[in-house]
C-alpha cells in the first residue's frame, strides 16, 4: 500500500515570562517568508513528539527553556500557511529570562497581549486571540 500524503505537522509556542510583570509573551519576526511577526515553533521531526518539538523550537528560536503548561489548541486550517497545508499543535507555556533571535527567527520581542504587533504571519491573529480568551476566561481554543 502506498504512503498517505497528509498535512504537514508543526509545534508553536505562546512563550509567557513568567519573571516580568503582567506575563508578557515572545514574538519572533520572521527571517523567510511569509514574513511577519509569529509565535515561536516549527516542524516535528521524524521520531520526536509534538511537546518536544515545541520545547526544541523554543530554544532554537529564542534561546529559552520552556516548561508547557497546557495544549491552546489544533489549528488546520489548509489555508493557514501559504507554504504548505500545515497542521499546528500550540501550546502556553512559561520561561524566564531574556529571549535572544535565532535560527529561523530575524528579531524577537516581547509583547504585552494588549499591544500586539499589526503584521502578524499565518493564523496567528486567530490563535492570539484564542490566546486572550485563555488568559481572560482560562478557555482553550473552540473546536474550528
Amino acid at each position: 500500500m502506498p504512503k498517505p500524503v497528509t498535512p504537514l505537522l508543526a509545534a508553536d509556542i505562546i512563550i509567557e515570562l513568567a519573571d516580568q510583570p503582567e506575563q508578557p509573551i515572545v514574538l519572533i519576526e520572521r527571517a523567510k517568508p511569509p514574513y511577519g511577526w509569529a509565535i515561536p515553533g516549527g516542524f516535528v521531526d521524524i521520531g520526536e513528539t509534538i511537546e518536544h518539538a515545541a520545547i526544541r523550537e523554543a530554544k532554537e528560536e529564542v534561546c529559552l527553556d520552556v516548561n508547557l503548561k497546557t495544549l491552546l489548541g489544533l489549528y488546520s486550517n489548509p489555508t493557514r500557511d501559504p507554504r504548505n497545508h500545515t497542521v499546528t499543535a500550540v501550546y502556553i507555556a512559561e520561561a524566564r529570562g531574556a529571549p535572544k533571535a535565532a535560527d529561523d527567527a530575524k528579531h524577537c520581542k516581547v509583547f504585552s497581549i494588549a499591544k500586539l504587533p499589526q503584521q502578524l504571519a499565518f493564523d496567528h491573529d486567530m490563535v492570539l486571540n484564542d490566546y486572550r480568551n485563555f488568559r481572560a476566561n482560562s478557555k482553550i481554543a473552540p473546536l474550528r
